[in-house]
């Protein structure tokens, strides 16, 4: 008699336990996909900053601590919200390059 039990137990764990994977799945993978597109989002927020920087014809400190913000939060890798805060940097870093860019007048 207690062999059956013992399988109906271990049938029983084994279906609950297929019910979990199941819903959490999808759940894992968006969260996987959210946190590529962010760090995908922040490196190219990055580079843009960066090719300001090279094309401003006089330094702007604040936009150099931005930019070495967004770079070091991107070099630890962090989670999605890292990779938001990274490209908030990135980006307000290559607005105050473009608005010197301006200031100084004309176009390069």
């Amino acid at each position: 008699m207690a062999q059956p039990l013992l399988v109906w137990l271990l049938g029983g764990v084994l279906l609950l336990g297929a019910g979990f994977v199941t819903a959490l799945l999808p759940r894992w993978r968006a969260r996987a996909q959210d946190r590529v597109v962010a760090w995908s989002a922040a490196r190219a927020a990055i580079d843009s900053a960066a090719v300001s920087r090279d094309a401003a014809r006089h330094p702007v400190p604040e936009a150099e601590h931005l930019l070495a913000r967004a770079e070091h939060l991107a070099a630890g890798r962090g989670g999605p919200t890292a990779a938001r805060t990274a490209t908030g940097y990135a980006r307000r870093a290559d607005e105050l390059w473009r608005a010197g860019h301006r200031a100084g007048g004309g176009t390069a």
